[in-house]
């Protein structure tokens, strides 16, 4: 296995149950006791109404590709596996995620319907990417 050589998250403690969760392979998102939104990125208050009991629940996985652009120039050094897809999905149960897509650049349309995909990048790190949900 070559070094993992790009930037990986430093969980906080509002977020350290989302990462743990998916060093699991488990997507979650926090979920307001009151107002009963879904909630992406952690965070210590919920968006809508402010409330701080946030419970975590586990999501679907599922989501629909709501904008993307293909990064064909790296940024670093870090990022030299470009072409790659950066793009923000519209998850099922309503928030949005910046993530990869995990396909050809070309294969790629906004609309399209994806499922979570987790990239054991470290043994201490899973990022949660996408893939076509055909695939």
């Amino acid at each position: 296995m070559n070094a993992y050589l790009k930037p990986v998250p430093t969980p906080s403690k509002i977020s350290a149950p989302f990462w743990a969760a998916a060093r699991r392979h488990k997507l979650v998102l926090q979920r307001c006791e009151r107002c009963r939104a879904f909630i992406y990125y952690p965070r210590p208050r919920c968006p809508e109404c402010l409330d701080d009991r946030l419970t975590w629940e586990e999501a679907t996985g599922r989501g629909t590709v709501y904008s993307f652009t293909v990064v064909r120039r790296a940024a670093s050094r870090a990022f030299s596996d470009a072409p790659y897809i950066l793009a923000i999905v519209e998850l099922e149960e309503g928030p949005h995620i910046t993530t990869n897509i995990l396909a050809a650049p070309e294969a790629v349309r906004i609309g399209m319907k994806v499922t979570a995909y987790f990239d054991d990048v470290t043994p201490e790190c899973t990022l949660v990417k996408f893939k076509p949900a055909d695939a």
